[in-house]
């Protein structure tokens, strides 16, 4: 982990001596990115099956405030499944690829005035979850008696914030001196090159100046040998076993408390197996499940009920309606009727005063025509 530009993916190939595959990471990326990348390596007759996860575009942003969390969920990430593939009934742990990540170098910026506030954010959420070995990049733009000063400030400002970082182990006889005197180099002070330069009869890797040349494998120049001495040759398996016993051990009982597994009942009174503890939480499952149930089914017949209501209701509107418009239809069929008897009667008085009017007019012709003959 560390910002861009601070030499990580050199200090890898100078730490394994080979050259990894690996693109620049541009700066404009929004979210930090996690790019992993596995290696299979061998020397003689050793061979070892690397990961190497780099974290791309961190302390890139302009607001910086969880950039740590992308690296938190992908160390979760690979602890969930290695905790799944343990959960199986029929588990292959011993052939399966174990992909936790055993050790964080976390790259210093050789600024000479401390750690900045987004590491001290950073390895305070990782403490926890990871094997954190602090490393100052660069260390050739700063003097010596100014890197002493650093790393003693460093130490200082990792301890007032309660960041805890990796101690090599002192209880193995074999090595407890050597680590107790590696532990007082932290943080380790390191170069990186790609470049190789004859020195004696001797091809190193060194970084030229004007003013001279710092070798990488020159322990006075730099930490580079104590770090990879740490790394590949004393400590690698104390840190496997401390990410699993420590680390993921406490990951594993987080989860496993989440989906309600516990060492004690209800009562505190601790569990004899993991049998047990199965069947509690089986049986409070159940009753979840019933009370829920049962909190459906109450909630389905007042709904139910409430539909049956509206339902009613509706009808009875409609039925009003109905009957609203039964009445008018009855009324506006009396009122026509009404019209159409006026109206047959005024055709019948209509039809009889015709026929009046026709039998008056002929008796008046009949009338005169009487009395003219007689003249």
């Amino acid at each position: 982990i560390g910002e861009t530009g601070l030499g990580k993916s050199t200090l890898m190939d100078s730490l394994f001596n080979t050259s990894f595959e690996s693109t620049p990471s541009p700066h404009t990326l929004s979210a930090v990115k996690l790019k992993a990348h596995t290696y299979e390596l061998q020397e003689s007759n050793v061979r070892l099956k690397l990961t190497i996860v780099d974290t791309v575009g961190y302390g890139d942003q302009i607001n910086k405030e969880d950039s740590y969390q992308a690296i938190v969920d992908y160390i979760d990430a690979q602890f969930e499944a290695y905790l799944q593939e343990e959960l199986k009934i029929k588990r292959s742990l011993a052939t399966y690829h174990d992909t936790r990540i055993h050790i964080c170098l976390y790259f210093i910026c050789p600024t000479g005035h401390g750690l900045k506030s987004l590491d001290l954010s950073c390895m305070k959420k990782l403490d926890n979850k990871v094997n954190i070995i602090p490393i100052i990049a660069k260390a050739d733009t700063i003097s010596k008696s100014e890197l002493q000063k650093f790393k003693t400030k460093i130490i200082s400002e990792l301890s007032s914030n309660g960041v805890e970082i990796y101690q090599f182990p002192t209880d193995d006889e074999q090595v407890s001196e050597v680590n107790t005197d590696m532990n007082s180099h932290l943080p380790f002070a390191v170069i990186g090159s790609t470049d190789f330069v004859r020195v004696g009869n001797k091809m190193m890797r060194s970084r030229q100046y004007p003013w001279g040349t710092v070798q990488v494998e020159n322990e006075l120049h730099c930490d580079f040998v104590k770090l990879r001495e740490m790394l590949i040759r004393t400590n690698m398996e104390d840190m496997r076993e401390k990410t699993h016993c420590k680390h993921y051990e406490l990951y594993r009982k987080k989860r496993l408390e989440q989906m309600g597994f516990t060492d004690v009942d209800s009562e505190n009174k601790p569990f004899v197996s993991f049998q047990q503890s199965y069947e509690a939480k089986r049986s409070h499952h159940l009753q979840e499940i019933q009370q829920k149930e049962d909190e459906m089914r109450q909630m389905f017949v007042v709904r139910v009920k409430e539909k049956e209501t509206e339902l009613k209701e509706a009808e009875k509107e409609l039925h009003a309606k109905f009957d609203k418009l039964r009445h008018d239809h009855s009324e506006e069929k009396r009122k026509l009727e009404e019209s159409r008897k006026k109206l047959e009667d005024e055709i019948v008085e209509f039809n009889r005063r015709k026929t009046q009017f026709s039998q008056g007019s002929t008796s008046h012709h009949t009338l005169t025509l009487g009395k003219s003959k007689k003249k």
